[in-house]
């Protein structure tokens, strides 16, 4: 029981058995920087398609729901991949830093913050886990620090890398469950010989954390779901990189196996692919505590 109360305890526990996707895919020899390099564009258009709108705009009014107001508010983005929230932030009136270590993702962001002027977003193509926070500057130098589903979080103290730059709010949303792919479903069994099982994931470590450490903060977990269609050679990819982030790097007769499925099972050569999952999202407050109501502003 004593060590349900010990932060030493959680924080070991988190770094050691964590099941971060990121953690599986450096095991497999992914790079977490690189995995959507292959699918930037298709990611980008999804993400300004209008259900992405839809899903970025859920997420800005939860924020704004909990007192957090956009205009002028200088905020860290950070894996802010294609702008998907950096350009919304803009909108609204806020000064972004955008960090995204991915080039084609970069590249993209760079495109998507054109019309913006007067130095409104800035654009660093570094990889966070790389930077100082104290030499850069970066002390509490930002009103909100935001991470969105981004892999530079594994453990606490990649956690308090992001508060370190935070003198108001931090924002950091992960998955609460394995994603549940339609696709991986269907192949999984075919390569491993075993079913999917979808496992908790890394929220509850964060959570639990941050009530031990003191923090004051609010916690959503919602499902979300999507369905997109692909060409068989994009789904295929799609697997080799879903396989590599849950630790499996197929050889040579996995591929064969999964390529003969997709051509058997989809002879147009479009795959649907139907993902959900539950997602987590903590604002921490670090300047007013207090419970947030809309009486607070008047």
């Amino acid at each position: 029981m004593h060590s349900f109360f010990n932060e030493a305890v959680w924080e070991k526990a988190w770094k050691e058995h964590g099941e971060l996707v990121t953690n599986k895919m450096k095991q497999s020899g992914v790079k977490p920087a690189r995995a959507f390099d292959h699918k930037a564009r298709l990611f980008n258009e999804q993400s300004f398609s209008e259900e992405g709108r839809k899903r970025t705009r859920r997420i800005l009014s939860w924020l704004e729901g909990q007192g957090v107001a956009f205009a002028n508010l200088s905020v860290l983005d950070i894996g802010a991949a294609s702008g998907v929230f950096t350009v919304p932030f803009a909108e609204r009136g806020a000064r972004v830093t955008a960090v995204e270590p991915s080039r084609p993702l970069f590249d993209l962001l760079q495109e998507n913050a054109a019309p913006f002027g007067n130095g409104q977003i800035q654009m660093v193509p570094e990889p966070f886990e790389n930077i100082d926070v104290r030499d850069r500057g970066w002390s509490q130098a930002f009103d909100l620090a935001f991470a969105s589903m981004c892999p530079v979080i594994w453990d606490w103290e990649s956690v308090e890398k992001i508060l370190q730059c935070a003198r108001e709010y931090a924002y950091i949303s992960m998955p609460a469950g394995s994603t549940e792919i339609s696709l991986m479903q269907e192949i999984w069994p075919l390569v491993t010989g075993k079913p999917f099982i979808s496992k908790h994931m890394e929220f509850g470590y964060l959570l639990h954390l941050l009530y031990l450490k003191g923090y004051s903060y609010e916690s959503l977990v919602t499902r979300e779901s999507k369905t997109t269609e692909v060409t068989r050679e994009a789904a295929f990819m799609e697997m080799v990189n879903w396989l590599g982030a849950h630790g499996l790097s197929p050889d040579e007769q996995k591929r064969q196996i999964m390529m003969d499925y997709l051509e058997q099972t989809y002879p147009s050569g479009n795959v649907i692919i139907r993902q959900s999952g539950r997602f987590g999202k903590v604002l921490v407050r670090l300047n007013d505590e207090s419970m947030y109501t809309r009486e607070s502003d008047i």
